[in-house]
């Protein structure tokens, strides 16, 4: 089982996911919509309902990442718009954040305390 995490954690593991998605989108924005200032309205639009999303989650600091989540808490089409990002930006990820991209792998990876494991898990 996973160590208990304390008030600092979880405040330490919503910004760094404040930090990946913010990056994701970043690149994404730059890579498709084109010049290095700032981002689009649209990709300004998306990074703000992430930011509202997160402050909004029912499980922070224990929660793995949104994608693992039990709980989908975005809208379907707002959804759609952060896989498209992350599909985008993951890869480039690792090259230009590399600390946020091992961060949110080995996030990806662990389990929360409301996760249901099954026998043998």
């Amino acid at each position: 089982m996973g160590r208990a995490e304390g008030p600092n954690e979880m405040d330490r593991r919503t910004a760094r996911e404040r930090d990946t998605i913010a990056a994701m989108i970043t690149i994404f924005c730059r890579g498709l919509h084109g010049g290095p200032r700032g981002l689009c309205d649209s990709c300004a639009g998306l990074l703000d309902y992430a930011g509202q999303r997160l402050d909004k989650c029912l499980f922070p600091g224990s929660k793995p990442t949104c994608a693992a989540c039990p709980v989908h808490c975005y809208r379907p089409e707002m959804r759609a718009r952060v896989q498209e990002v992350m599909r985008y930006a993951g890869p480039r990820m690792i090259l230009l954040h590399p600390y946020l991209a091992l961060r949110h792998y080995l996030d990806s990876r662990a389990r929360g305390p409301f996760v249901r494991r099954l026998p043998g898990q």
